[in-house]
């Protein structure tokens, strides 16, 4: 484990330590809290399918041992002598950045999520050389310019996905304008899971006409009653894809499993808009005739910038938008962790570290 002299404080967390799916108790240490420091006792955590990614070693760049968790709220405990934003005992949270250059136009428009030298929450090399650690622990040190508030409104466990599976389609809806309220625009969202349940309540409640793409049956019932969906449509059903030909405005793609995007593109109405914020592992198939007849685009979206993470969890506040969580303790992450492979969670697992930490 590497050491650097800032690091001093002792943290008690949960960390993979090789590619066997595992995570063990793990000691580390953070830095101290410098003048744009907040320290945070951490009390939830999200657990995000990157998450699970990254223990297994899935996209070959995991960097062991890894802590991972990046849809952390908890309580500010320290602020340091520059922060004046934030005050020992407010309720916040840190999503997947830790840094960025704060100097590039990316940083200077709010869009911090692209910045070259952009730093994860985790899994990533900080400034000093040391290795970022998740919010899979008891206590957390973040820059202030990327912590946001969280309303008094939202409870601390429904509002940690939001920091990840929300903001993540938040900011396509609203750069691709989703969310202005027209009348009769219509939304279809592929894949109901940690993110597709929170794209379906934006939708509603900004007044869209919702559509859920789905290849599990199953889950019809709780679409259109728990999450109010207008339609359902089962994916490997041809005649319902081909009822639904050119209905849609727009499609958010959630799925995290390689598939082809020729039969969602049929479903766009021309000049229709498809974003993925999905990110499976071996490349999606986009066949070019359905694309070229429907002038249709195909863009992805990553998160989204601190402005817009605060305006969003704002957002949340007043429309009570939560995530539908499964809440599981500290020492029970390995068995959430195979239920995550299996999909079998409705809809997000978030961690109580605050309990048993």
């Amino acid at each position: 484990m590497e050491v650097t002299p800032s690091h001093t404080q002792a943290v008690s967390g949960w960390a993979a330590m090789d590619e066997s799916g595992k995570v063990v108790l793990f000691s580390f240490k953070r830095r101290e809290n410098g003048v744009d420091d907040v320290t945070i006792k951490v009390q939830y955590c999200g657990m995000c399918h990157t998450d699970l990614n990254y223990i297994n070693n899935a996209w070959g760049n995991t960097i062991y041992p890894v802590v991972p968790g990046h849809e952390i709220t908890g309580v500010v405990t320290k602020v340091g002598t520059n922060v004046s934003g934030f005050h020992p005992g407010d309720r916040v949270g840190v999503g997947g950045i830790a840094a960025s250059c704060l100097d590039c136009d990316h940083c200077h428009r709010s869009e911090e999520n692209y910045c070259d030298k952009m730093t994860f929450t985790y899994n990533n090399i900080s400034s000093d050389g040391s290795i970022t650690y998740g919010g899979y622990s008891n206590m957390l040190v973040a820059d202030k310019r990327f912590i946001v508030s969280i309303p008094d409104s939202l409870p601390l466990d429904a509002a940690a996905p939001l920091l990840c599976a929300g903001i993540t389609v938040y900011s396509p809806m609203k750069q691709h304008g989703m969310l202005q309220g027209e009348a009769g625009r219509r939304l279809g969202v592929v894949g109901l899971g940690g993110l597709g349940h929170v794209a379906v309540k934006f939708a509603k409640a900004f007044g869209l006409h919702v559509t859920i793409v789905s290849t599990s049956p199953a889950k019809e019932r709780e679409a259109r009653e728990s999450l109010r969906a207008d339609d359902f449509v089962l994916s490997t059903d041809q005649k319902q894809m081909q009822d639904m030909a050119r209905s849609l405005d727009y499609i958010i793609d959630t799925v995290s499993a390689q598939h082809s995007l020729g039969p969602l593109l049929e479903l766009l109405k021309v000049n229709g808009k498809l974003v993925l914020v999905g990110a499976p592992d071996k490349p999606v198939e986009l066949p070019s005739i359905p694309l070229i007849f429907g002038k249709r685009t195909v863009s992805g979206s990553l998160t989204g910038g601190m402005k817009e993470t605060q305006e969003m969890m704002d957002l949340c506040g007043k429309h009570n938008i939560t995530c539908d969580i499964e809440l599981v303790s500290a020492d029970k992450i390995n068995e959430a962790l195979a239920r995550l492979a299996l999909n079998d969670v409705r809809y997000r697992f978030v961690v109580d570290i605050g309990s048993t930490l």
